[in-house]
């Protein structure tokens, strides 16, 4: 990750190639982005935004993922990632993310965790993961009813399917959409704007709403819970390999074949569409 500061306003941009996959790597990268940030006084905003032309985050590693069978055993901590995201919720300052092209899985939740985002009419989202056997665990699930409300939420996290920019704008999911260049003079405006008011209420405010919406860290610790669940039934490792059958985490295939690679997920018996699903080999 760079990044750059001017007048209170933290510039980074996500560069982890080859497709700013949410693994280990750019964990680490984060958290000590957030080391330095969190003691900064004087930071009053931070934007993140993607050197990636494709994907600001893309999402977490399935190669990883597919191989895990955890003992099924208690869960009392937020898992790394979803611990991690937190740290940008809970900071002093306002994160703002700006989307251009694919945020799915856990580069979707990265963004959830922000307190502001702006999207240009390629932004799309995505939790992909009921249909690979998990759930979203890096703070979607407790996060998604608290932005959109509880029903639009089950729609998005149950569905799987691809979120455009114009129905994120409709939902307030973003802040503002439009073409690049506009989205960055609004986001630019923004910002300085917050930039110029005093860093202890900026920090107060945040604090204040957060309480507002009731503290997630027992949220997130039943979401981190339920996953160790999920991976120890071992339910996940047929869907996630047919997704990397399929192409997917890979560039070509998540930005032209995404739809393909998700009927594929659920193409075994275990699959609500499948052949052996409630609508029958025809669907409704």
């Amino acid at each position: 990750m760079r990044a750059t500061s001017d007048g209170g306003i933290v510039n980074v941009v996500i560069d982890h190639p080859p497709t700013n996959l949410l693994d280990g790597g750019l964990l680490e990268g984060l958290r000590s982005l957030l080391d330095h940030l969190e003691r900064e006084s004087s930071v009053r905003v931070v934007v993140f935004r993607s050197a990636d032309p494709d994907f600001f985050v893309m999402h977490g590693d399935v190669e990883l993922l597919v191989g895990l069978h955890p003992p099924l055993v208690p869960v009392v901590d937020a898992n790394p990632a979803a611990a991690t995201l937190q740290r940008i919720a809970a900071a002093p300052f306002v994160s703002i993310g700006l989307l251009d092209g694919a945020a799915r899985g856990g580069g979707c939740e990265m963004l959830c965790a922000m307190d502001v985002r702006f999207g240009t009419e390629r932004a799309v989202i995505g939790q992909p993961e009921v249909a690979m056997g998990i759930l979203p665990a890096a703070g979607g699930t407790a996060r998604w009813p608290r932005l959109v409300g509880r029903s639009r939420a089950l729609d998005i996290l149950l569905s799987g399917r691809d979120v455009p920019a114009a129905e994120l704008l409709a939902l307030g999911w973003l802040l503002a959409m439009g073409p690049p260049e506009r989205m960055e003079e609004e986001l630019a405006a923004f910002a300085g704007r917050i930039a110029r008011m005093p860093a202890a209420s900026v920090a107060a405010v945040k604090r204040v709403l957060n309480v507002s919406l009731a503290g997630l860290d027992a949220v997130l610790v039943t979401e981190s819970d339920e996953l160790g669940r999920l991976l120890a039934s071992g339910g996940h490792v047929a869907p996630m390999r047919r997704f990397l059958d399929a192409g997917g985490q890979t560039r070509e295939g998540e930005t032209t074949q995404m739809g393909a690679i998700f009927d594929a997920m659920l193409e075994g018996p275990e699959g609500a569409e499948g052949p052996e699903g409630p609508e029958g080999p025809e669907g409704p």
